[in-house]
């Protein structure tokens, strides 16, 4: 027979059974999978059908490769339609049936019972000598306990017959498997000689993602090292197909699949021209073409189209994979470090992972690490006379730090739950540590004094005093407390806003007309103070102190103590009712 007629040698695989997943890249909301499978071809031509792949495979990302002496020729994949419903079995019909019977004797059994109970009722001397009323009476006795007994046995037979209808009908309902399964891949290849080869499916699915958590222990007796950082993936995937003993690694990095550059499309001004009721203007509508609007022309990817294809070996015909790129593995504490820099990391799994297509949060250690911190605290004692706890933490490791919520633990103690931001290699981030009660802050009551007009001046003058006094109950000292306060601002020129302690002055400009930030004002010796905003590089020189907040920046030894004050004037006209004066 020639070779073009020969019949196409058909190649039936069930993905679950005739194919193993031998290797997963999680990314955040993607997973790449790779999947082999083996099989025996004919010479001529042969086409492969691997069905039950699942529904949120991604069409675009299918690429298939092979190994054998065969060449690949096309790729498609469709999907199997939806069986309807089983709704009943030759099971299920004999246990309708057999409960049919015993209904039906339960029926009889109840009419016998019936019976039984109008003859005892219908008993007359008239019918029945006396000596044999007692003969009769056990008669009656023995046939209803024998109808008792038949009757509790049908009832209990009915029962079960039932409870294994009902499961029955649970069985047959059970089609998620089914249903989350059907996708299927035909795969055209021209072999030369009858063979065995290995075909390697790689595509990436949807609903599978990693997040990451933090766990974040701090040591306040330790000066060193005092921040233990334990970073974990948590690993959920419901793709329909279980990932069982497969090596996993998890992405930073996110893949887009046909993400293309936006363009700009033009943008045009008219004057708006009011047209009366009635009066109908007809307009041209512009065709801008391509990505300007609506097009009867755009090609949508189909079910059925062509992936791809190519011989083995040559790059797997169908484009390349989410991350073709070779990188060195690092040896980490827990898991393997790869590809790690300010762009992404990848985190290589040891051993084999089994994760179950359940949608349930599955755990993994990344690594822990041991890194430095500087401990601040900060009150507000305006709006609560309590001290904020916070670690500035330094990224000490190679890759970066993905956002995600952190359990924080303090000398052993849960303190709260956060979120942290991405952080890069070598970069800080603040870390909330929760109330500090070994600070103890009180913000005593606010003095106000009236100067009244006389006759030297025509302004009134009110003088506001206000004390705060902070103990560090701590074992050992507090370098950085910084207390935020602030002083009204003037929204009218008649009214003038003083602040007389601490002794801060506004920025000014110089003879080249540079506005330089002022130095903070050394209050005492542990308190200093300046205006807010004046230590960030970012800071335009000329907003610092212009809405009044400053801060106190106080370092206090162990048991030690200090009193803070805060002075300032309001100067207004006589007898000027000024808003928000006592807030």
């Amino acid at each position: 027979m020639p070779q073009n007629s020969r019949p196409v040698n058909i190649v039936e695989l069930s993905s679950p059974a005739d194919s193993k997943i031998t290797d997963v890249s999680l990314y955040t909301g993607l997973a790449e999978v790779t999947r082999i499978c083996r099989t025996s071809l004919k010479e001529g031509d042969n086409k492969v059908v691997l069905s039950g792949l699942p529904n949120v495979l991604v069409h675009e990302s299918l690429r298939v490769d092979g190994r054998g002496p065969c060449t690949i020729h096309e790729v498609s994949i469709s999907e199997i339609p939806v069986a309807p419903p089983v709704t009943t079995s030759d099971n299920l019909e004999d246990l309708a049936k057999q409960k049919t019977r015993l209904e039906k004797a339960l029926k009889r059994c109840q009419k016998a019972v019936a019976a039984v109970d109008s003859f005892q009722n219908s008993l007359d001397v008239r019918h029945i000598k006396a000596d044999d009323l007692a003969n009769v009476q056990r008669g009656v006795e023995v046939v209803s306990e024998e109808l008792d007994v038949k009757q509790l046995d049908l009832e209990e037979k009915i029962g079960a017959v039932a409870r294994e209808i009902e499961e029955e009908r649970k069985a047959l309902g059970e089609v998620r498997e089914d249903n989350e399964l059907r996708q299927r891949v035909s795969i055209t290849v021209v072999a030369e000689k009858e063979c065995d080869v290995e075909i390697a499916l790689v595509y990436a699915v949807t609903n599978a993602t990693w997040d990451p958590t933090y766990d974040i222990y701090v040591k306040m007796d330790t000066k060193e090292k005092a921040v233990k950082l334990i970073y974990k993936g948590a690993i959920l995937q419901s793709t329909g197909e279980a990932w069982d003993d497969v090596p996993l690694t998890l992405e930073t990095v996110t893949p887009t699949i046909g993400l293309n550059i936006p363009e700009l499309q033009p943008w045009t001004l008219s004057i708006y021209r009011h047209f009366c009721r009635g009066e109908l203007k007809k307009s041209a509508v512009p065709s801008f073409g391509g990505h300007g609007g609506y097009s009867m022309n755009r090609k949508d990817s189909e079910s059925d189209s062509n992936l791809g294809g190519g011989p083995p070996g040559g790059g797997g015909g169908g484009g390349g994979g989410l991350h073709d790129i070779p990188t060195p593995r690092i040896e980490a504490r827990s898991l393997r470090v790869s590809s790690k820099g300010d762009i992404n990391a990848t985190f290589a799994v040891p051993g084999l992972m089994t994760i179950p297509s359940d949608g349930a949060s599955h755990s993994v250690t990344i690594t822990e690490l041991n890194l430095d911190a500087v401990m601040s605290w900060v009150s507000v004692p305006k709006k609560t006379p309590k001290a904020h706890l916070t670690a500035k933490i330094k990224n000490e490791s190679d890759y970066t730090l993905l956002s995600g919520i952190a359990s924080i633990y303090v000398d052993g103690s849960f303190i709260s739950r956060s979120d942290i931001a991405a952080v890069s290699p070598l970069e800080s981030f603040d870390c909330p540590l929760g109330m500090d009660p070994t600070i103890r802050i009180i913000y005593h009551p606010r003095s106000k004094k009236v100067n009244q007009p006389g006759f030297t001046r025509r302004n009134s003058t009110y003088v506001f005093s206000q004390r705060i006094t902070i103990t560090n109950t701590k074992s050992t000292s507090v370098s950085s407390l910084k207390i935020h306060e602030q002083v009204p601002v003037s929204e009218d020129g008649n009214i003038v806003v003083n602040l007389t302690s601490p002794g801060l002055v506004l920025p000014q400009a110089n003879k080249k007309g540079v506005v330089t930030v002022p130095e903070p004002v050394k209050v005492g010796a542990q308190v200093m103070a300046r205006w807010e905003g004046a230590d960030e590089p970012e800071m335009d020189p000329g907003l610092i102190g212009k809405d009044g907040k400053f801060n106190w920046v106080c370092s206090l030894p162990s048991q030690g103590k200090v009193n803070l004050l805060l002075t300032w004037e309001v100067i207004c006209p006589y007898g000027t009712n000024i808003v928000g004066l006592d807030m």
